[in-house]
């Protein structure tokens, strides 16, 4: 598929009917949904479950093309105690497609008028693969007053135009992959799904037609922004509250994970064995286990 032809296709899914914002649909196993508007016209899709209560809300952020089913397990296990949001971010999952905003100060944003729109006042964040970038794009925007903590899954924050010199062999990977998916878009995200699971999800071919979802032209757009379009490892300096950074012991970016967790303060940094990109599905039990210890930890700054 040509340029041209992605964005053809582009503007004509961003036209399509959606869901207008309003009250949330209840679905089974206690989940809703619902959607939300920005200020430049997108239409932001959430997952929902649990009720307010004093302990702050528990945001999940999917990675690149990815949508916010892939966290029904956490949107179940931590929704006795709290709300628990499951964000579809712009031009993925069922938010609306984009021809504009595909970055994540963008993204940030949708996330502040999201939650501002759900009246949600204090929330921990946590970003997966691309939505590490979201989440310190959104620090980098808004501070820190409205965090009870920070979650970074297995990606390390951006450091821009200079990852080419610092991970070349990381850099190069992804400028490869992106004529592969430039020529073959279909094959290039089933690959790219089905590599992120050690022990993939029954639904593993919804979520593949979920990521094709993303047009090509934009989702290209949207991963040279999250690599290469900025610096985002100054954020990591102002935040002061819980953090917690969970890698996949098999990530070719372990030691820069490392890294950025020693530079946060009081961060916690652990490794899960026997997983791949996807670390909360392989793993969900570990995975928890750490969340709810940062959640403890949340709380407990939070009274």
């Amino acid at each position: 598929m040509t340029l041209l032809q992605g964005l053809a296709v582009t503007l004509m899914m961003a036209l399509a009917p959606v869901v207008y914002a309003g009250e949330a649909t209840t679905m089974n196993s206690g989940l809703s949904e619902g959607y939300a508007s920005t200020d430049d016209g997108a239409r932001i899709h959430y997952l929902q479950a649990g009720r307010d209560s004093a302990a702050p809300a528990l945001v999940l952020i999917p990675g690149w093309t990815l949508t916010a089913s892939l966290w029904r397990e956490q949107l179940q296990r931590f929704s006795d105690h709290r709300r628990v949001i499951a964000v579809d971010s712009r031009s993925q999952g069922a938010s609306s497609i984009m021809l504009t905003g595909n970055t994540p100060e963008r993204r940030a944003q949708d996330l502040h008028e999201l939650l501002a729109s759900l009246h949600v006042d204090r929330y921990v964040l946590v970003g997966w693969s691309q939505g590490a970038q979201d989440v310190a794009a959104y620090v980098q925007q808004f501070g820190t007053g409205s965090l009870a903590g920070v979650v970074f899954v297995d990606s390390p924050v951006s450091a821009g135009n200079n990852e080419l010199d610092l991970r070349k062999a990381f850099s190069k990977a992804i400028l490869t992959g992106l004529s592969r998916y430039a020529a073959d878009p279909a094959d290039y995200s089933a690959g790219m799904v089905r590599s992120i699971f050690l022990h993939p999800p029954a639904d593993i071919e919804a979520v593949i037609a979920q990521a094709r979802r993303t047009p090509p032209a934009v989702g290209a757009a949207m991963l040279v922004s999250d690599i290469f379009g900025a610096d985002r490892r100054p954020a990591l300096q102002k935040i002061d509250r819980p953090a917690l950074v969970v890698a996949s012991a098999s990530s070719p970016l372990l030691d820069a994970q490392k890294q950025m967790a020693e530079s946060i303060r009081g961060a916690v940094f652990i490794t899960l064995p026997n997983t791949r990109h996807a670390v909360f599905v392989d793993e969900p039990k570990a995975f928890d286990g750490a969340l709810a210890s940062l959640l403890r930890a949340a709380d407990s700054t939070h009274m």
